[in-house]
């Protein structure tokens, strides 16, 4: 599909960096959005947009909303919107640096960067739990089906929604449970990756089934792991053609409908929740006609 943004489809790099973006009062968002639309490639920078920054434009995309901040059983998960997003996929950390200060001089002085975000692949594509990543993520024509927009025509189709979660481990509470305990929070064994058919309801992969759902709420994951000083846990990134998907798991996940709380909450918990519009390409660049 030459008009998707390559890097949604791609499989996950050895690193990446997040980026997110503010608005800054008083100045005149076009020359920004110029710049970044020819600075993205769609495939080393994949850019989104927040409602904000697309309200601010004059416009309102009507599947485009804030994050839901929920609050499930001794824990919450927060909404934290933010104008404008960044994710620079490479193999190199230095070279997402420079790319990142030019994205970032790019976007100046109308929206500020506000958090940055290291990631990296860990072990061939684990969660710095040990446990495989995006085990069910859709594959071949599949991912476009599940991610992309199609039939919305000129602007919208080969575009994408993505939400966005910082998700930090509690690694010494995790270290604490023994392996089953840790392999019944996720439903899987760690060692071989195969599902537990007898896995408590609270097993992460028995509440995010996604073929469960009427309609199934299939997304694409492209989620890495982060790290700061001794802290760590998952970005967790999922596209989609709507948002719906994703917080049809959300749902299930706090225990929204039946009580029953995704294991997860026992070691980690979100310390951010962002959704995003992510533009089409046209021409080796970004496809701004929806907001023009």
């Amino acid at each position: 599909m030459i008009n998707v943004q390559r890097g949604i489809l791609a499989d996950v790099p050895q690193v990446g960096r997040h980026l997110l973006f503010s608005l800054m009062p008083g100045h005149d968002l076009r020359p920004a959005l110029q710049a970044i639309s020819e600075l993205a490639d769609g495939e080393t920078v994949v850019v989104g947009l927040g409602q904000s920054l697309v309200l601010a434009m004059g416009y309102d995309l009507a599947e485009l909303r804030v994050f839901p901040p929920v609050a499930g059983q001794g824990f919450e998960v927060p909404s934290t919107p933010a104008a404008l997003w960044c994710w620079l996929r490479g193999d190199d950390r230095g070279a997402l640096l420079h790319i990142g200060r030019r994205v970032e001089h790019a976007l100046a002085p109308a929206l500020c960067l506000t958090d940055s975000v290291d990631v990296f692949m860990f072990d061939g594509g684990r969660d710095l739990s040990g446990y495989e990543d995006g085990t069910e993520n859709p594959v071949g024509e599949k991912m476009a089906d599940v991610a992309i927009v199609s039939g919305a025509g000129a602007g919208m189709d080969g575009s994408s929604f993505v939400a966005v979660q910082q998700w930090l481990h509690d690694f010494s509470r995790l270290e604490k449970m023994s392996a089953l305990e840790r392999d019944h929070v996720i439903g899987r064994y760690r060692d071989s990756n195969e599902e537990i058919d007898d896995a408590p309801a609270s097993a992460h992969v028995k509440r995010t089934a996604q073929e469960s759902f009427d309609p199934e709420a299939f997304i694409l994951r492209r989620s890495m792991p982060w790290s700061r000083g001794q802290q760590g846990g998952l970005v967790f990134v999922a596209f989609a053609r709507s948002f719906d998907p994703f917080e049809m798991l959300l749902r299930r996940m706090v225990g929204a409908d039946d009580g029953v709380v995704d294991g997860l909450f026992g070691f980690t918990r979100p310390l951010s929740g962002c959704y995003f519009w992510c533009p089409p390409m046209h021409r080796g660049r970004l496809d701004l006609r929806a907001l023009s």
